[in-house]
């Protein structure tokens, strides 16, 4: 099993970016998929997971500003941010639990004022 996140960039406050989460060796759509996110010196926290197609949950820190979203035909899972803030800043993962756990080497978002 392997995922691959990609995306992240350097945006201004307000702006957006779409990060996606490839995965091979597995069906994506059979799994339950997070996004979670790392700052510097703070924990990983969850910002949104997706079950089956429609079943999206989402971390209160980025509600509102984030939808998760599949394409099972590329077996990428989306997550889509708007008005991003400072405070977004970090590397995000995508993780799926299969027996045990299994991570990207995540990609970084850097949110400049």
């Amino acid at each position: 099993v392997q995922l691959v996140e990609s995306g992240g960039g350097l945006v201004q406050a307000g702006g957006s970016l779409r990060l996606s989460c490839v995965a091979s060796g597995i069906i994506l759509s059979m799994y339950t998929v997070g996004w979670y996110r790392q700052a510097p010196g703070k924990q990983r926290e969850l910002v949104a997971t997706i079950t089956g197609d429609v079943g999206a949950s989402y971390a209160d820190s980025m509600k509102g500003r984030v939808t998760i979203s599949r394409d099972n035909a590329k077996n990428t899972v989306y997550l889509h941010m708007n008005s991003l803030e400072p405070g977004d800043t970090a590397n995000y993962y995508c993780n799926v639990n299969i027996l045990r756990s299994y991570w990207g080497q995540g990609t970084q978002v850097t949110v400049s004022s």
